[in-house]
């Protein structure tokens, strides 16, 4: 159960995912030299909207997809709140695939597996890239890219999986209904 899980933050201290309980919570795996990046504008103008109706965002930053992560956690806070002024949270940057994947982003996966790109060129330019990666991809689990996002109802429910290309605006619409 999503509540009964923790995720480390920089500092080595644990976040139970417990003291998120009752609220709406969105989680998603970052980069900071990714095309997707700019999300993080979004990711904040949605923090900055809807946090005072109990939503919050736990940004766990992972260098697994090209190396678009490559700082220290403190280089990365820097660089997200110098460039995009996020106030939300971020973890302990953290695998989200493979043996060392974090038990949080495990469960995320086994609750909501992946449901393809989408239509428009981003969703072409991510399939033509993944079956060079990866020719199951469409069939498994794994997150396939940064900044794939998690939505977690007030109940402690997986409820939805947004993949990067989705449209911020869609992402923000299904937070907002569900506050």
């Amino acid at each position: 159960m999503f509540y009964d899980l923790s995720v480390t933050a920089p500092d080595g201290s644990e976040v139970s995912m417990k003291d998120y309980e009752g609220k709406v919570v969105l989680v998603v795996n970052t980069a900071t030299g990714c095309g997707f990046t700019p999300h993080y504008k979004d990711l904040e103008a949605m923090y900055e909207s809807f946090h005072d109706k109990g939503f919050e965002i736990i940004d766990v930053p992972c260098n697994q997809f090209a190396g678009q992560t490559p700082g220290t956690d403190d280089e990365i806070h820097e660089f997200c709140q110098l460039k995009y002024h996020t106030q939300f949270p971020q973890m302990k940057k953290s695998d989200v695939n493979g043996e060392n994947a974090i038990e949080l982003f495990k469960y995320l996966k086994s609750e909501k597996g992946f449901e393809g790109f989408g239509k428009g060129p981003k969703a072409l330019a991510m399939s033509a890239m993944l079956k060079k990666i990866d020719k199951d991809y469409k069939n498994n689990p794994e997150i396939k890219w940064n900044f794939t996002k998690f939505i977690i109802n007030r109940k402690g429910e997986v409820v939805a999986r947004f993949e990067p290309t989705a449209d911020m605006k869609e992402v923000a619409k299904f937070v907002e209904e569900l506050l």
